[in-house]
């Protein structure tokens, strides 16, 4: 069986900047320093991962526990907020999901993860939403693809992934998913990652059956 598995933040919804805006703040309000490579390491790190990062990287104050909690609690906030997601994300998903099963493999932590589906009103849509959290490592790690693969009893390399970022682009590939990229505004990948996916597009709303079809036809 094929699957269609998406990304989530930069792919559906548009958090990523917001995760760094929240990650600066932290760093800012104690005075440190932001490493020039902070901002992209962490996209497609696992929850614990990009704690560690700011503990141990970034060196905010407290263990890894404080900077996940601290973190996690600021996203939420912004989520009450209101969630803003890319042009087309909705549509996209149901526009999938009516031809193959689709899954979400997520960076996100699980309450996050939680909380979009819910306000994007794909509750039960997807057969499986994963976070890099319930696994042992996070993006570029193929894990997350594969599992989420197992749990919609399809075959990876007969699945396509839909991408935003360099960490995740590379984890579809590695678990042997076709990819497709859809290039954020806020830190894309660069050219060599792109080059590395089967198929680019500008936006969600380019995301149709037919591409997916030919993709699968492909492999």
């Amino acid at each position: 069986m094929s699957a269609v598995v998406f990304d989530m933040d930069g792919t559906l919804t548009d958090t990523e900047h917001v995760w760094d805006v929240v990650r600066r703040g932290l760093a800012e309000a104690e005075g440190r320093p932001w490493p020039a490579e902070a901002s992209r390491a962490m996209m497609g790190m696992s929850t614990q991962e990009w704690s560690a990062y700011l503990s141990d990287v970034v060196g905010l104050e407290g263990d890894a526990d404080d900077a996940a909690r601290r973190t996690i609690g600021a996203m939420v906030a912004h989520y009450e907020a209101g969630l803003d997601l890319l042009p087309g994300a909705v549509a996209a998903v149901r526009r999938m999901a009516g031809r193959w099963p689709v899954g979400l493999a997520s960076s996100s932590p699980r309450v996050l993860i939680d909380a979009a589906v819910h306000a994007m009103g794909l509750d039960g849509v997807f057969g499986t939403t994963l976070s890099t959290e319930e696994l042992q490592a996070g993006k570029p790690s193929p894990d997350v693809y594969l599992e989420a693969c197992r749990r919609l009893g399809a075959d990876p390399t007969r699945s396509v992934a839909v991408e935003d970022a360099h960490n995740g682009i590379l984890s579809a590939r590695a678990a042997g998913l076709a990819v497709i990229a859809i290039p954020p505004h806020f830190n894309p990948p660069p050219a060599k990652t792109l080059a590395l996916a089967d198929l680019v597009l500008d936006s969600l709303d380019e995301l149709t059956a037919d591409r997916v079809a030919d993709l699968l036809e492909a492999r």
